[in-house]
């Protein structure tokens, strides 16, 4: 009942926002004040279409937003913000809506609310034929009696009319929101052109994310692996020159040598296990993270459920997700344990890291989260943070896709 009460008093208010923006249309002309007020009664129309979507989205009828992203330096009431206004087909989809949206909207919204209203006049004309007498007839034309029988039936009429309105009222309620999303929604050309603009930018993130990696592995091949092999084959060329005059100081560079290549060798182990770890080809995705978590000084419990493999770039992602996200717990949450829970379902994967940390964790503080988004963003997928001061801290990560091959090793939680 009550959500058809929203339903009419929200849809009452399409009209006053139709004459609005025809009287801002109309006043295009005039200098300044056009302009302004066309972009002014746009975002309330827009206000509007997104409370519908969002009531939408709660009846079970998603409905994206279809808007062009709003251009750069664009002043509200500026010719660039109006051109964008005028030029998206979504503003006129909109104002379309407005009418036969808000007539949809009454007519269902009053049957939601009729039938429970109807149901309940019947519950009450037995109780008040008995207190009123035999001379009180019902309401009505609506609901009338004329025998104590028939004001006896009236009781278990009224319930189960009572029953189907509330039954009914939220099928009403998802027509009403599937109608809207015949103007509110994304056409197929918007979408394409919203994927398009997601791609765009995921791919810009992906390219640069690639860029600084390359640059890191460069910066650790040039510090480190390279001066350590540079340094080597220089204490070699000189135990080569002293092996003749100095045996022994030749042979203590030798074994010099020998360390300074052990070393380096391990660095080079290290930098190759940055850019693939071999766990993760060798085990896959959960005893990549489970040989994660125990290198880590932060207790951590792996909770795992994937019936197969993942395809390799997508694991690859997942796993330095989940490695840069425990990476964080241990820089900044102060935390004493941490969870990750890996789960497989209707097509998507889905990481959770939680920790007992201090939480505050944001996203735009430069932790490494917006590196996730990115990293996630690759390949369609999001990351969700919900960390308020005091903690708990709690990072879902979700990858649409496949399982290939089936799993090999068997689950087993890691403390």
């Amino acid at each position: 009942m009550l959500a058809g009460v929203a339903a009419i008093g929200l849809a009452l208010t399409n009209g006053p926002l139709l004459v609005l923006s025809i009287v801002a249309l109309v006043l295009v002309p005039v200098p300044f004040l056009g302009m302004a007020l066309v972009s002014w009664t746009t975002t309330l129309v827009r206000k509007r279409a997104d409370l519908e979507r969002r009531l939408a989205a709660r009846s079970g009828v998603p409905v994206a937003r279809p808007y062009h992203p709003p251009p750069e330096r664009a002043v509200p009431g500026g010719w660039r913000r109006f051109r964008w206004t005028v030029t998206d087909p979504a503003t006129w989809r909109d104002l379309a809506w407005l009418v036969p949206g808000a007539v949809v909207a009454i007519v269902l919204g009053a049957i939601a609310l009729a039938i429970p209203l109807y149901g309940l006049m019947g519950l009450t004309l037995t109780p008040l034929w008995i207190w009123l007498g035999t001379g009180w007839y019902g309401y009505g034309t609506v609901w009338s009696v004329d025998t104590s029988g028939e004001a006896l039936l009236c009781l278990p009429q009224g319930a189960a009319i009572l029953a189907v309105g509330l039954w009914v009222a939220p099928w009403l309620r998802r027509v009403d929101a599937s109608f809207a999303r015949l103007l509110l929604a994304p056409t197929r050309a918007a979408e394409l052109r919203m994927r398009v603009t997601q791609l765009t930018v995921t791919r810009a993130g992906t390219v640069d994310a690639q860029a600084a990696e390359l640059r890191r592995i460069e910066r650790d091949l040039h510090d480190g692996i390279q001066a350590r092999l540079v340094s080597l084959g220089m204490m070699i060329g000189l135990a080569d020159e002293m092996i003749d005059r100095d045996p022994t100081a030749a042979h203590a560079m030798l074994n010099e040598a020998r360390a300074a290549s052990g070393t380096a060798l391990v660095e080079l182990r290290h930098l190759v296990r940055g850019i693939h770890p071999p766990v993760l080809a060798e085990r896959g995705l959960e005893g990549a993270v489970r040989a994660l978590a125990l290198s880590l000084p932060v207790a951590v419990t792996v909770d795992a459920d994937l019936p197969g493999r993942l395809d390799t770039p997508v694991e690859s992602a997942a796993y330095f997700a989940v490695a840069e996200t425990l990476t964080n717990v241990v820089r900044h949450s102060r935390a004493q344990h941490a969870w990750v829970s890996l789960r497989h379902g209707q097509g998507r994967l889905v990481l959770v890291v939680t920790d007992d940390g201090a939480g505050g964790a944001d996203a735009a503080a430069g932790t490494g989260l917006r590196g996730i988004e990115r990293r996630l963003a690759a390949f369609d997928g999001t990351m969700a943070l919900s960390s308020p001061p005091g903690g708990p801290t709690v990072v879902t990560m979700e990858l649409p896709c496949a399982l290939s091959s089936p799993k090999t090793t068997h689950s087993f939680v890691t403390d």
